[in-house]
């Protein structure tokens, strides 16, 4: 990507940020799904940041993509999952190993928002291990039978298609499949959740769910490899949004510091205000910091697939990246309603509704725990991982 296309996508972002942030506000008080984001983000061409043009996508490579994404999260994170959902880990499995017909057949169309991606891994009973997944398939001719449920799935209850992955019914190994919302295929939103009533959540139950073969993705059995692949993509994606959560906060707690005046004088002067202050800039620029390390080694390994070295270089960084920015992030939104004092503890304002929103991204996409353990095998070495 050219350094003028980089700033025409991001003034695109920044054009795309000043039009859904009344909006968002208004979804937020009233505590419903904001339908305009996929509007507004198809008119700002939006829907695929990183698919390549030949598919119908701007093309940006890593870095870009995590800058755009630090600015959309400061909309909320809310905002900033739809992309996560539709771009991260939609269109990235299907970009990655996905065969000619299949990019052709659903790249284009979601990048013109005609067609919305998700990601169905999690079970009611398969979180962090989802090698526990209950959901099966078999193979009847031409296609194959889906069983099973996914739970908590980010645009669960707007996707025209979802990434998939099932068990053979008569044992085997994961595969990961397209699968479109077709008969056999039936949702329902998650409405009560502690944060982002303007995102949709949702479960979708799979009741003989017939899935083209042709709707394979990659080699059958390569389901695992596939998900923890995505998963690297969406980590980086959660990360990235997170910096952008910090952002805000800082902004938002910044202004009101020199208005505020309490004691004779504007808070900001009070110098247990000008902590929280230090603190939440520092989560800013160590967070920022790891990011753009993570990116730039996503970028390196996707330009060398097969280095096995690099790749899990790339992996690690991303964990790192994700771990840290979402706990700043925690403590940005926490410290900032501190600073608001009453008026933060409200959807009223930004700060309070960050707080409600950004606590969901340290449990998705690998939650604190599962990171930490992956950290610190790469430091022990691989026979102290604790789950193989």
């Amino acid at each position: 990507m050219t350094a003028s296309d980089q700033k025409r996508l991001l003034a695109d972002v920044a054009a795309f940020c000043q039009d859904i942030r009344p909006i968002e506000e208004l979804c937020y008080v009233e505590h419903r799904y904001n339908d305009q984001v996929i509007p507004l983000a198809r008119k700002h061409n939006l829907l695929g940041i990183p698919v390549p043009a030949e598919y119908g996508g701007r093309g940006a490579d890593t870095v870009t993509y995590a800058r755009a994404l630090a600015r959309i999260g400061r909309e909320g994170t809310g905002v900033r999952t739809f992309f996560s959902g539709h771009t991260s880990i939609g269109e990235y499995p299907i970009m990655t190993w996905g065969n000619e017909e299949q990019k052709r057949r659903y790249l284009p169309a979601a990048c013109r928002g005609e067609k919305v991606l998700a990601f169905g891994l999690t079970e009611p009973e398969a979180g962090s291990n989802p090698r526990e997944m209950q959901t099966t398939y078999e193979r009847r001719g031409d296609h194959f039978v889906l069983n099973g449920v996914k739970y908590l799935i980010s645009n669960g209850g707007i996707a025209d298609a979802v990434v998939g992955f099932a068990y053979p019914k008569n044992g085997g190994r994961i595969s990961a499949f397209i699968i479109d919302r077709v008969e056999g295929f039936v949702s329902e939103d998650l409405t009560a959740k502690l944060g982002m009533p303007t995102a949709n959540t949702g479960m979708f139950e799979l009741r003989d769910c017939k899935v083209p073969v042709s709707n394979l993705l990659g080699e059958e059995g390569a389901g695992f490899r596939i998900a923890m692949g995505a998963l690297v993509s969406g980590r980086l994606s959660v990360a990235a949004g997170c910096l952008g959560v910090i952002e805000d906060c800082l902004a938002e707690v910044a202004s009101y510091a020199k208005e505020r005046h309490q004691h004779g004088k504007p808070i900001g002067k009070h110098q247990l205000v000008q902590e929280h202050i230090a603190a939440i800039e520092m989560g800013r620029v160590a967070s920022d910091a790891l990011i753009e390390r993570a990116a730039a080694a996503k970028d390196a390994s996707n330009a060398a697939p097969t280095d096995a070295e690099i790749r899990a270089k790339a992996e690690l960084l991303a964990a790192q990246a994700k771990m840290f920015a979402a706990n700043a992030a925690w403590d940005a939104a926490d410290r900032a309603v501190q600073v608001y004092g009453g008026r933060g503890w409200s959807t009223l304002y930004r700060v309070g509704r960050h707080l409600m929103d950004v606590r969901v991204c340290r449990i998705y996409e690998g939650t604190d725990e599962i990171l930490k353990l992956k950290i610190a095998a790469a430091v022990l070495g691989k026979e102290f991982e604790a789950y193989k």
